[in-house]
């Protein structure tokens, strides 16, 4: 059983950074995308950015020149670390990984961690 727990949240002020890590159970090259999304307050859950096994990262244009997306296959972490964060940008953050394709394919979820932007 898979098991995704993030970690680093907390309180940061307009224009600062912080990193948020995701430890996973499993090797990361098992996963055919590893990723991180958002569920700000009233708001659905979106997706922030992602990788695929192969290395390719896509990002949100909210979020694009400001985030990066990146992976430790030796300790099992992926992190994505932002800069130049914004009061919109506070939200939950959740690690995600899937296993397989469609139509066999199995997500997977960390409980979140809450990032809030704030002077």
């Amino acid at each position: 059983q898979v098991q995704l727990v993030e970690s680093g949240g907390g309180l940061v002020q307009p224009g600062g950074s912080l990193t948020i890590s995701c430890k996973s159970s499993s090797m990361i090259y098992r996963y055919n995308v590893m990723g991180w999304y958002r569920q700000g307050p009233g708001k659905q859950r979106e997706l922030v950015a992602s990788m695929t096994g192969g290395g390719r990262s896509e990002y949100a244009d909210s979020v694009k020149g400001r985030f990066t997306i990146s992976t430790d296959n030796a300790q099992k972490l992926m992190y994505l670390q932002m800069n130049s964060l914004k009061a919109e940008d506070t939200a939950v953050y959740y690690c995600h990984a899937r296993l397989g394709n469609w139509p066999n394919a199995i997500d997977y979820w960390g409980h979140g961690t809450q990032v809030t932007v704030s002077s």
